[in-house]
């Protein structure tokens, strides 16, 4: 059975940090690439950060290049989305994914139920 649980996000202020996390069932962690996405009202959902199974190869957009990491623990089947230096404009509901490959990139099939980041300014 597929699942993603989010937890970690709340308020915070700008400039502060947060660490998200993504527990996963082991099938839907094991070999799979994991990656997180946002989406804020009124956007489209945004693709922030992804690791390859390996853990050799990540993507971090643009925005975040620099200030968010996004780590992982096999053993726990858990990836994590660590984000420092946070803005107001970065509030929004983030998702943690998971694709049925190795590599980061392409089509995720199995989704979080989200957890709300709120970056007060």
């Amino acid at each position: 059975q597929v699942r993603l649980v989010e937890s970690g996000g709340g308020l915070v202020q700008a400039g502060g940090s947060l660490r998200l996390s993504c527990a996963a069932s082991r099938r839907t962690f094991s070999g799979n690439a994991m990656g997180w996405f946002r989406q804020a009202p009124g956007k489209e959902r945004e693709f922030v950060a992804a690791i390859s199974w390996s853990g050799d190869s990540t993507f971090h957009t643009d925005s975040v290049k620099g200030r968010f990491t996004i780590p992982k623990d096999n053993a726990k089947s858990t990836v994590y989305l660590k984000m420092n230096r946070l803005k107001p404009e970065e509030t929004a509901v983030y998702y943690c994914a998971s694709r049925g490959s190795e590599g980061w990139r392409g089509v995720y099939e199995s989704w979080g139920q989200g957890t709300q980041v709120t970056v007060s300014s």
